[in-house]
């Protein structure tokens, strides 16, 4: 049985003003009482008044490519996906009786609250199966577990490895895109998105029966420690750790594992982290120039194994 979509019901609940956040368009500018205009985020053209967007409408149209409509024809637009495949994705994210798209009190657009990551509104359709993520050493089985792949559609995360990114209460709340190509950035955020309230994997992490947690840089060193048989790892997403960062691994682990980069910043860093997490925290130190991301799993595990020990021995 296919599954049933109420086209009616997504266009009424669902707000535009959300689903052009969750695509990280955060350049349109007010134009009138609920009105924005802006550069088009559909044919990315260069003409900076051509897209126009009611929000009390809940409608949108370009002067210049010549999209409009209302938030499915937007998602149709956005990914070249069939109308029912928009809305069972619009239909498919909603919080309950539609509670993550629910439209908020505000004076433009783009502004939130600081600290706050919504959720998005949908899922990205990606290709676990690209070539870059076999060159990062990465398994199809880490693939598919992490939920990364290559995005092909439109939009922010176009031409790049998308890494959905949860909260701890394991809603999808943004998307990282990494370069493929060497064109910078070589990651890529939403606008807005505030990477200091979260922990990439936390709410897998979380979940899990160990006490002791294993903390790294990036994404793809998260995914590589997992990958070598680490499934209580989180990523700083940086060399920094936030206030909000430490209170959610303090009020879960008792026991946390640096697993910083070994070079000169990852050293600064580790020494100032691990004092910010003392007497919870142990230092793993890597030789200099070397990440988890480019370690085999066999060194990986032998690196986290001597640091088990060696947390076991203070224990005593």
């Amino acid at each position: 049985m296919r599954d049933w979509v109420s086209f009616s019901e997504v266009k009424k609940r669902v707000k535009l003003d959300r689903v052009l956040r969750s695509y990280g368009v955060d350049w349109l500018r007010p134009s009138g009482a609920q009105q924005y205009r802006g550069r088009c985020p559909i044919h990315q053209g260069q003409g900076t008044e051509a897209f126009h967007a009611h929000l009390g409408r809940n409608v949108f149209h370009c002067f210049a490519c010549g999209a409009g409509g209302n938030v499915l024809d937007f998602v149709v637009a956005m990914e070249g996906c069939s109308m029912r495949d928009a809305a069972l994705r619009l239909q498919g994210s909603q919080d309950g009786a539609g509670v993550a798209w629910a439209s908020e009190p505000r004076s433009k657009l783009v502004t939130k609250e600081r600290g706050i990551n919504p959720p998005l509104g949908f899922s990205l359709d990606l290709d676990p199966a690209h070539p870059y993520l076999a060159g990062r050493g990465m398994d199809a089985a880490t693939a598919s577990y992490f939920g990364v792949g290559y995005y092909s559609g439109r939009g922010l995360m176009s031409g790049r490895i998308a890494i959905p990114i949860h909260d701890e209460d394991s809603r999808l709340v943004a998307y990282c895109g990494r370069a493929v190509d060497g064109g910078g950035p070589r990651y890529r955020f939403p606008a807005g998105f505030q990477k200091s309230q979260v922990l990439f994997n936390y709410h897998r992490a979380r979940a899990a029966s160990d006490d002791r947690v294993v903390v790294v840089e990036g994404f793809f060193d998260c995914m590589r420690v997992h990958q070598a048989g680490f499934s209580c790892v989180v990523a700083l997403m940086g060399a920094r750790l936030s206030r909000a960062q430490k209170d959610l691994m303090a009020n879960r682990f008792s026991s946390i594992v640096l697993l910083l980069d070994g070079d000169q910043a990852g050293r600064r860093a580790t020494a100032q982290i691990a004092s910010d997490l003392a007497p919870a925290c142990s230092v793993t130190l890597l030789p200099p120039d070397t990440q988890p991301d480019q370690m085999a799993a066999d060194q990986i595990r032998q690196v986290l194994t001597k640091a088990e020990r060696r947390t076991a021995i203070r224990a005593n």
